[in-house]
């Protein structure tokens, strides 16, 4: 059943405290409210992660790309684990979604590697599926954080339900308009990824059936500021009569710019996800908001159970980060040290265990 976006900041309660810049590793995060699924069906539990590991295990982290600060913030969230739990930690990167060869490629390496675990953002399930199960098999400890993973052979899971974000999403649209006429373009990000389809099909669904939303068309592209802002540029040609730009962040960070030069005053912009770019844009009144999967949060619980599963101990098997739709009527609510990184923080590619 669908909860109206507006009201969905009441979730925000489940994280806690509210982020202050001065956070660090050595913070407490936990317990942290998550979709447990290993019994075959969504329960909440409340994840708390070990002390310490036993020893300095070696840790193979795969990202998609580093280009946005949303990525940045898995990896403040798998270095800072890293740092507390005093394990080694190595991330490559493969600079976009258009690059899997490049993944396939860096999921050998780890293989090849002194590695006692991959944790893996996947770019696609299907492209990734044989590499997973060849790692299972070869009795590495490998794990997909935040892209979603359905059926691949993985020893543990985690991300977050994209449709239920685009839904939060959509709702938020529906009731900031009231009776207002909202002609849509979505830019949801790069085809083929699994996470722009869903969160589409979750806006779409949202919007379905309402009079006074119409959907003119859908843009998919790289999740790259630079491929974004082209999309745009060319559907404010396309469709002069589009008011509203809903899509993925660097869509969003894009349609900022786009639209400015456009002198198109009245466009609403709307993110289906978080990143720093986001955040600085709703406090400035530029959107009108953006779902949450705390991201901070999966690239910690990512490291904690890995070293679980190496040290035999019980960890989950297939968890959900809960969401959130964040606007400036909730936003003092959030933990955001769950769901950014720091501003000072800069991306990080390695652990040293001391």
């Amino acid at each position: 059943m669908r909860k109206s976006a507006w009201i969905a900041g009441a979730l925000a309660s489940v994280w806690g405290v509210v982020w202050s810049a001065g956070a660090h590793a050595e913070d407490k995060w936990w317990p942290a409210k998550v979709y447990d699924f290993d019994s075959g069906s969504k329960k909440v539990v409340e994840y708390t992660p070990l002390e310490k590991a036993s020893k300095p295990w070696k840790i193979c982290v795969l990202f998609p790309h580093m280009k946005d600060t949303f990525w940045v913030a898995v990896d403040y969230g798998v270095v800072e684990e890293a740092k507390r739990m005093g394990v080694n930690m190595t991330l490559y990167q493969a600079g976009g979604y258009e690059n899997l060869p490049k993944q396939l490629s860096q999921f050998d390496d780890c293989m090849a590697g002194n590695f006692d675990a991959i944790v893996v953002g996947p770019i696609s399930e299907a492209g990734l599926a044989k590499k997973f199960a060849e790692g299972v098999k070869a009795g590495k400890v490998v794990l997909s954080t935040v892209n979603p993973v359905a059926k691949a052979t993985v020893t543990s899971k985690m991300t977050v339900n994209f449709t239920n974000m685009g839904v939060q999403t959509g709702d938020y649209l529906v009731g900031y308009l009231k009776d207002k006429t909202a002609n849509v373009v979505t830019f949801p990000g790069p085809s083929g990824s699994g996470w722009a389809e869903a969160f589409l099909n979750g806006f779409k669904d949202a919007v379905k059936g309402k009079s006074n939303v119409k959907v003119l068309g859908d843009k998919f592209g790289d999740s790259g500021v630079a491929v974004q802002f082209g999309l745009i540029q060319n559907a404010l040609q396309a469709y002069p009569e589009m008011n509203v730009i809903w899509g993925c962040a660097p869509a969003a960070e894009a349609a900022v710019g786009a639209v400015a030069q456009s002198g198109k005053k009245d466009m609403l912009i709307m993110s289906s996800y978080e990143n720093q770019a986001m955040l600085d844009a709703l406090k400035k009144g530029e959107i009108l908001g953006f779902a949450t999967q705390y991201p901070v949060l999966q690239g910690r619980i990512a490291i904690d159970t890995a070293v679980r599963a190496l040290e035999h101990k019980d960890y989950y098997k297939s968890l959900e980060a809960i969401p959130d739709m964040i606007a400036q009527s909730n936003l003092k609510s959030i933990n955001m040290g769950l769901v950014l990184a720091p501003s000072d923080f800069k991306a990080e590619y390695s652990v040293k265990a001391p």
